[in-house]
């Protein structure tokens, strides 16, 4: 590569998540623009990266779209063997000469995943969220956590039955709010 300023742009596709075999992210529509600015003895990288990935939801397990969007930077000097300075610093050796982004790519996209991932309200699996409501405690905040959309599956409410041990805890919680 001649010194000086290179762009390039790559989009990447469910095949390019298979053969990367991660562990975070199987499919997905991405666009990365990279631009590449070589000196003597080393490059600066800046990605760009833009799209939309398949991971599954938290709650209900089904597959959802995440977008994502991230600005990463990458320097790459030359040296005698390979090194990782830092999460934006790495030295090659001088005689290998090639670097593969493919790994650098896949791992700025995991990164970019929050990490919880769930569906919009009402949009979660119906069958899965009856079976979670079914199966959790109720709590005083299950509004805060997001948890509120399982009380739209209907009848959850009446079919299960409130566990009296519950009861105590309860009277806990008002008795030290008073």
């Amino acid at each position: 590569m001649t010194p000086g300023t290179h762009e390039f742009d790559y989009s990447l596709e469910n095949k390019f998540f298979a053969d990367i075999d991660g562990d975070q992210v199987q499919k997905g529509k991405v666009k990365v623009h990279v631009r590449v600015k070589r000196m003597s003895m080393m490059f600066e990288m800046d990605f760009h990266t833009e799209g939309i990935v398949l991971i599954p939801c938290d709650r209900c397990l089904d597959d959802m779209e995440q977008p994502i969007e991230t600005d990463n930077r990458l320097i790459v000097k030359f040296g005698k063997e390979y090194a990782e300075e830092s999460d934006e610093i790495l030295i090659i050796p001088e005689e290998e000469g090639k670097l593969n982004i493919a790994w650098f790519l896949y791992e700025f996209i995991a990164l970019a995943i929050p990490m919880k991932h769930v569906h919009a309200p009402g949009k979660c699996n119906k069958a899965m969220s009856a079976k979670l409501n079914k199966h959790r405690a109720r709590s005083m905040d299950d509004d805060e956590d997001g948890l509120a959309d399982f009380d739209e599956v209907e009848g959850a409410e009446e079919d299960r039955p409130v566990d009296p041990r519950w009861d105590a805890l309860r009277d806990l919680v008002e008795n030290d709010n008073n």
